[in-house]
């Protein structure tokens, strides 16, 4: 059996759960929801390419080096993307990221639950010794939203890739490790019980 194999994670203000085609149209609507793949510093599925990139997401759950996951809003509305990816099943090691969500569905507890979910089935489930996040040096909120977590910057990797307008990008990379973790795992069901 691979590791992490698929799984659905439920929580009070979203579901996660395996990728599937069947997805696409729900998907292409949730990206439609504020233009998300204007957005030059990510990388974020349009209608048209969505089907390629689900298909791109499952050829790497077959190969083992991704665990990819459609997320749901408290109400059952496919709002975005999210996945373990580089995985490093010798070393317990993964990446949470690739993560997209609809823009109406940015604000409040939705993204504090899902990585809650995704850090606890990570560190409870998995025994993962360190889980990463990585994001563009530019995409300010994401970043913020990592740093919210409890995620400590490890480092900026320079010019570590190419973006699809062509300009070099910085990586800033991000952990979280699983001595950290029942700090982290307080904190975040803090933020989801204070009142807002």
């Amino acid at each position: 059996m691979s590791w992490p194999s698929p799984v659905e994670l439920q929580g009070a203000h979203c579901t996660l759960e395996p990728l599937a085609l069947t997805h696409n149209d729900a998907l292409a609507a949730a990206a439609s929801d504020g233009e998300l793949w204007q957005l030059w510093y990510t990388a974020i599925p349009s209608p048209e390419t969505m089907r390629a990139e689900i298909a791109r997401r499952l050829d790497l759950q077959a190969k083992g080096s991704m665990l990819p996951f459609t997320t749901r809003d408290a109400d059952g509305r496919v709002v975005g993307m999210t996945t373990y990816m580089n995985v490093d099943a010798a070393h317990k090691r993964l990446e949470i990221g690739s993560t997209w969500t609809a823009a109406s569905a940015q604000r409040g507890p939705f993204n504090t639950e899902c990585k809650l979910l995704l850090l606890g089935h990570a560190f409870d489930a998995l025994g993962c010794i360190a889980v990463e996040f990585r994001t563009h040096f530019f995409n300010q909120q994401s970043r913020r939203a990592i740093e919210r977590l409890g995620a400590r910057l490890d480092g900026i990797l320079r010019s570590h890739s190419r973006a699809s307008n062509g300009t070099l990008r910085d990586t800033c990379v991000y952990s979280i490790l699983e001595s950290e973790w029942p700090t982290v795992k307080s904190h975040l069901q803090w933020q989801l019980t204070k009142p807002r």
